[in-house]
């Protein structure tokens, strides 16, 4: 369920922001999934598969670094959050977005920071 959730909200922040992988999928891997970072990338990678990502995801799953499973409810939580993240995002004004993602990035930013 936890895999579900990260690509809802992923979905969600793609659809406001245009972001995705890098930004949620893969701290969300290693905060909420306990992914090492190769799991964590390579499992991201196979999450926005088709074409994004195709042949990264493919040597991390050659290398035993991706988790199907993870991957496929990421890729439906994506398909249905991108929905929400869109519509929302069409609810707010151009600088309510601005400034929602830039206080996101901050959050992501400082977070990593510590936890390293």
């Amino acid at each position: 369920m936890e895999f579900l959730a990260i690509g809802v909200a992923a979905g969600l922040l793609s659809g406001l922001f245009g972001i995705g992988g890098g930004v949620m999928i893969v701290p969300a891997l290693l905060l909420v999934g306990h992914m090492n970072i190769e799991r964590a990338v390579g499992t991201s990678l196979a999450s926005l598969l088709l074409p994004v990502g195709a042949l990264g995801a493919w040597q991390y799953y050659r290398q035993g670094n991706v988790d199907m499973t993870a991957a496929l409810l990421i890729a439906l939580g994506l398909f249905v959050g991108a929905w929400l993240g869109a519509h929302l995002a069409l609810k707010l004004s151009a600088q309510e977005l601005q400034r929602a993602f830039a206080a996101f990035l901050i959050v992501v930013a400082i977070h990593l920071w510590w936890s390293a």
